[in-house]
């Protein structure tokens, strides 16, 4: 597999809350099929004197997709449940936060498992940001311009 992942992820508004999210893409001309999604949150947490590396899978809208052939913005909504309620931008860099993020789909070309893997660290993330629109119309025709999938502009209105 072929999988570009955006450089930077993002903490976006989302539907009257905010949202950690990344986009990736499939730079291949094959179809990737019954893709499925994990990140996994690891960071520093102090208790008592004891400062270790806790690791939380993230709830994500949608881990899976059938049908995987040209971008997925991959969305965990921080709700209150979600191990990064409450938490600042600086939280996430003073405890060495990192997103690990693993993608596994069927490759529909050869019938093969295939894996990409990527992670954000935390200066990696953009606070106050959302993706910039990848789509657009030719002759009449939806397509997608794969080189503004790192695009990000101001979150603000």
């Amino acid at each position: 597999a072929k999988v570009l992942f955006s450089n930077n992820a993002v903490v976006a508004p989302y539907r009257g809350i905010t949202a950690f999210e990344f986009r990736i893409a499939n730079e291949r001309s094959n179809q990737l099929i019954e893709a499925n999604v994990t990140v996994t949150l690891s960071r520093f947490e102090t208790e008592g004197a004891k400062r270790q590396r806790r690791f939380y899978q993230l709830a994500l809208e949608r881990k899976s997709v059938m049908f995987f052939p040209l971008s997925w913005t991959i969305v965990h909504p921080i709700d209150k449940s979600s191990p990064l309620a409450g938490v600042t931008e600086k939280d996430m860099q003073d405890s060495d936060a990192e997103f690990l993020v693993l993608l596994t789909a069927i490759d529909e070309t050869f019938s093969q498992t295939v894996h990409s893997r990527s992670s954000y660290k935390s200066n990696e993330v953009i606070w106050g940001s959302k993706f910039s629109n990848m789509f657009h119309t030719t002759d009449g025709q939806p397509t997608v311009n794969l080189h503004r999938i790192h695009d990000v502009e101001s979150a603000s209105p």
